[in-house]
């Protein structure tokens, strides 16, 4: 995909492909810096592609927003409002058996879901790095008071949601990676967190025989059995990345990397001739 720098008035502008340098890491920097979910994980999938990011400043190309995913969470978060102010449970509860929760009622709840406005946060002791993520949504068990988090997941797949396929799927294996963070993220902000996280899965029929203007979805609870053992391994490992002078090793399998090697290597070949 080529991708074109635009102003906020969707005039294009110069692209120079570089962070500004107070969004850079400065390794062995005494200073906080904040970490979010989504470049935690991409340290996990490419620490060169990440280092190159939050060190070394350069911006990958963008790409353009997910807007029916985002309408989908934006109208669940609403409709998860209304049952969060009575204080009852979701009409999808039943079905599950899970009658006992209903949506937690925090001040922050709107803060937490907004990535923006900082989201979840939780700063490692003894650490520098400020972890935070925007969740989707949080639950209240009233019977043992824990807080169960929870993920907004869209797709359109002809297969109806099986929590065992779900959960199995290597496409899926970020998902959980995305929850075991939000849960860490609850665990070092002092909540008691349920065993049990629900990924809200809403999957378009793809067998209807029009479309008349509307999509429906069927709705499914995918219950997760977290786990956060492994996360403090990785942060010590990414903050050992961030104060590196030397850059990482490539994933072999990252394509990021494959397509600028080998653009270098063209460009290189080409001004050599």
């Amino acid at each position: 995909m080529i991708s074109l720098k635009r102003n906020s008035r969707g005039e294009k502008v110069e692209a120079n492909g570089l962070r500004r340098e107070s969004s850079r890491y400065t390794p062995n920097q005494s200073e906080p810096f904040k970490i979010s979910r989504s470049k935690f994980s991409d340290f996990l999938t490419c620490r060169r592609c990440f280092y190159l990011d939050r060190v070394k400043g350069l911006i990958s190309p963008s790409l353009p927003g997910w807007t029916l995913n985002s309408t989908t969470d934006l109208l669940l978060k609403k409709e998860f409002d209304l049952r969060r102010a009575e204080q009852s449970p979701h009409r999808l509860f039943e079905k599950f058996d899970i009658t006992h929760v209903v949506p937690f009622n925090h001040l922050l709840i709107d803060q937490w879901r907004d990535a923006l406005r900082g989201g979840l946060e939780y700063r490692p002791d003894k650490s520098n790095i400020i972890l935070h993520g925007g969740v989707d949504d949080l639950w209240l068990n009233k019977e043992t008071g824990e807080i169960i988090v929870v993920d907004y997941k869209s797709q359109a797949n002809k297969n109806p949601v099986n929590t065992d396929s779900y959960l199995k799927s290597v496409y899926h294996e970020t998902y959980k990676t995305q929850m075991d963070f939000y849960v860490f993220l609850m665990i070092g902000m002092g909540f008691r967190v349920a065993d049990t996280a629900y990924f809200y899965v809403c999957n378009a029929d793809v067998h209807a025989d029009t479309f008349d203007g509307k999509l429906t979805f069927t709705e499914t609870l995918v219950p997760y059995q977290w786990s956060i053992e492994w996360i403090p391994r990785e942060i010590d490992k990414m903050v050992e990345v961030l104060n590196t002078e030397k850059l990482p090793p490539i994933n072999p399998s990252c394509e990021n990397c494959a397509y600028s090697q080998q653009r270098a290597l063209i460009e290189y070949k080409a001004t050599a001739d």
